[in-house]
């Protein structure tokens, strides 16, 4: 089965699979005068299916006027440097991840976790670096489709956000959840700090949203806000 270049979620919001159907996913909102804001590139090879999306949508990159991402991690943030070349658009990013982002490396792995130093040390985590614009805080509302609100979900790396679009309902989890075989936590030798992350997501399920999209899997809109307060119930 073919691979679509975009996917709609709500109005005027896509989803881009960059790597695989949902593997890695980012994401591009419009606004009512044609703007394109994406949140997160992918890996440094992702910008070519980006484009594509786009051109799904009946964008080119000369329409992208912001890009935002979730964390400073190579799946995330691989590809921003070339959209930010190509777009001209300004980065914005967690201010706790601004360095991680400017330096091209992703935070360390979490040392309490069994082999967590050792994969920090082998994996190096590299990607081309980015210049940061607008580093971002906890509760920040940017001007993106009416107001897509930051929420600070640390642990995967020390600056990782969600983002909840609040006109359409829409979430995105970024890594602080995946949708990979079912609701879970990232693995735990790629946060930095794996406890942090089990008690940030608490706050994905006080959230209000009709839709869940995961930078890890698919959307969910089956009631996804009562999934995911489940399976946090169940991994407390």
């Amino acid at each position: 089965m073919t691979r679509p270049p975009a996917v709609p979620l709500v109005p005027n919001v896509w989803r881009i699979p960059t790597v695989g159907r949902s593997a890695v996913n980012s994401y591009a909102f419009v606004d009512d005068d044609g703007s394109v804001t994406l949140v997160d590139c992918g890996v440094a090879k992702a910008p070519a299916r980006i484009v594509r999306g786009l051109a799904a949508m009946g964008k080119a990159p000369a329409d992208v006027t912001r890009i935002v991402l979730t964390h400073a991690h190579p799946d995330h943030a691989g590809g921003a440097a070339e959209m930010s070349r190509r777009t001209g658009a300004p980065v914005s990013a967690h201010a706790a991840d601004v360095r991680y982002a400017e330096e091209g490396r992703a935070p360390g792995s979490d040392p309490a976790v069994t082999g967590g130093r050792v994969f920090a040390r082998v994996a190096g985590g590299r990607f081309p670096a980015v210049e940061v614009a607008q580093p971002l805080a906890d509760g920040d509302v940017l001007d993106v489709g009416g107001g897509l609100r930051v929420v600070h979900t640390p642990g995967h790396s020390p600056g990782h956000v969600s983002l909840l679009h609040e006109p359409t309902r829409l979430l995105i989890t970024g890594d602080a959840l995946f949708n990979v075989l079912g609701v879970r936590y990232s693995p735990k030798i790629l946060c930095s700090d794996f406890r942090m992350t089990r008690e940030t997501a608490h706050v994905l399920g006080e959230l209000e949203y009709d839709t869940a999209a995961f930078t890890h899997g698919p959307e969910l809109t089956d009631n996804p806000r009562a999934r995911i307060r489940a399976f946090l119930s169940r991994h407390t």
